[in-house]
Parts: C-alpha cells; structure tokens; sequence
C-alpha cells in the first residue's frame, strides 16, 4: 500500500472549514425548531442562505450564474439528496422529544462520514485496506453507546431506544445517508473545473420547506433571539455548504471526510453547552469512538493514482 500524503490546499482547507460551521448547526436547529417549528424554521434559514449567497455570486460576476451549464446528473440527482437531506434532519430535530434526544439525532446523523467513506469505494473507485473494517465498526461501536445513555450496554437497550421513537431515528438515518451520497456523487457528476449550484440548492431547499408549512400550519413565537439564531444560522449554512461543495469537487476528498468523523465531537459540546445539557459520561466515550474509528479509516485509505 502506498503512503497517504496530506494533500491541503485552499479547497481542503475549505471543507475543514465547513466541519466546524456545522458543528453549531444541531444546537441552533434544535433552538430555532423550538419557537418556530421545523419547516418555518428551516425554510427561513435556507431562504436566508440562498438569498446571501446569490446576492455573493452577482456581486462577484456581475451576472446571474447559468446553472444550466453544469451536468444535468449533478443538477437533478445532488439536488434532490440536498434537499431531502436537509428535510429529513430538520424534522427528525423537530420531532425529537427532549433536547438530549435532539443531540443524539445529531450523532446519527453523524454516520454519514463512515458511509461516506464506505461509498466512496464504490462510486470513486477509492482503495482501501482492511483497516477499514474496524474504523467503521469503531464509530457504529460509537454511535450505539450514545443511543444506550439511559440502559445497559446491550442489543435490548439500543432496540428499545430506537423503537421508543422510530420515525426520528430513521429520518436522522436517512439524512445521513442522504449526505454521504451528495458527498460523493458532488464529485463524480463534476469536475474541478465546473462551478458548484449550492444557492440554487439552498433556494429549493426553502422553497420545499416553506410549501410543507404551508400544507401543515406551525405556530411560531417570533422573538428577537430567533431573528437572530435564522440569521446566524443562514450565514453559518451558506458558508459551510459552499465550502463543503467546493472541498467535494476540487479538494482531498479522503481527508476532508475522515476529518469529518470529528464534528460528533465539536457538535456535541455545542450543542451541550447552547441547549444547557449535561452530557453523560457514555455520550463522551461514544465520541472518542467516532473519532479513534476516524484515525483507522484515514490510514486504511490508499492514495490513488496520479
């Protein structure tokens, strides 16, 4: 096996860039579900987001981009993992019971490093060796000990966690699917040289969001703190999503994904401290799981060919 050499340049350093933006996003989603509701919620954060960076790109240009150059599997397919990416996770936070259940939809969310990992053999014919295999079970290790915070460590305990609110873990399950493929395909589907569509991506986001609140009317409680969170959070997104497209299309997709495994981390202390939770000492271990699996997948991953 050949040696992995770090690769960072200005668009790795973007997608490392994006992991820390998101890791404020579980706590500010979770605040903003609260008072608004998570369609009114999130179609004003992605409205927000599509709006400033739209208003970026014409600035820049001096014209309105034509997205219509791009490839049209790009376009379509990446576009519609987006989307339902974004309105699995902010249902499944809106759903969640409790703020504690919220940052455990947050961790399983966080899977979609390892799937990311995990598809990227298959759709970008990465190469990887058998140390693969314990990275990824290492952060399913991780995630089951954080799903287990109020019972014994057992297959019983995890399935009755689960089960206690099934439709929640499923959308965070399906948003971290959802994710893991727009990471790969983001690459397959483009190259380098071709620009990204993250404002139109943002904008049917919203759109989306915005026609299922109409259909299913939320009450809101609009307050100073949450005009502000929307638009901490739209900015926060905006960025971060351009970031991780551009890191997906042009940068070291490998590291970038297996530095990824770290935002558990940073997201749960986050979200602890800005949701005022005091996390258990098996939500800790879980994460020092997540991010050991991380430091296993890196070095099982083979550098391709030039």
């Amino acid at each position: 096996m050949r040696e992995r050499r770090l690769r960072i340049d200005k668009n790795t350093i973007l997608g490392l860039s994006a992991i820390l933006l998101w890791s404020t996003s579980i706590a500010l989603v979770r605040s903003i579900a609260e008072k608004a509701g998570p369609f009114t919620g999130g179609a004003s954060v992605y409205l927000v987001g599509a709006f400033l960076l739209g208003c970026h790109g014409f600035l820049a240009k001096r014209r309105v981009p034509n997205v219509w150059k791009l490839p049209r599997l790009y376009l379509l397919g990446c576009g519609s993992l987006f989307v339902v990416y974004t309105v699995a996770l902010y249902l499944a936070l809106g759903m969640a019971t409790s703020r504690t259940q919220a940052i455990e939809v947050g961790m399983v969310n966080y899977l979609w490093p390892t799937f990311s990992i995990l598809f990227s053999l298959v759709l970008l014919s990465k190469r990887g060796s058998v140390g693969l295999v314990p990275g990824t079970l290492l952060a399913l290790v991780g995630i089951c000990l954080v799903l287990t915070q109020d019972g014994n460590v057992s297959w019983h305990s995890f399935l009755a966690n689960v089960s206690s609110e099934p439709a929640v873990y499923a959308l965070a399950l399906l948003a971290a699917v959802s994710w893991a493929l727009y990471s790969n395909l983001a690459r397959r589907w483009t190259d380098a040289s071709q620009g990204g569509a993250v404002p139109w991506f943002m904008a049917a986001t919203g759109i989306v969001l915005l026609c299922v609140r109409l259909l299913h009317p939320e009450e809101s409680i609009v307050t100073t703190r949450l005009v502000l969170e929307v638009v901490c959070l739209g900015v926060t997104t905006a960025l971060g999503y351009t970031f991780w497209d551009t890191a997906m299309r042009k940068g070291d997709i490998v590291l970038v994904m297996v530095f990824s495994y770290l935002t558990p981390f940073f997201s749960t202390a986050m979200g602890c401290l800005y949701l005022q939770i005091v996390p258990g000492a098996r939500l800790w271990i879980g994460c020092f799981f997540v991010v050991t699996g991380s430091i296993l997948s890196w070095y099982s991953m083979q550098k391709p060919d030039p």
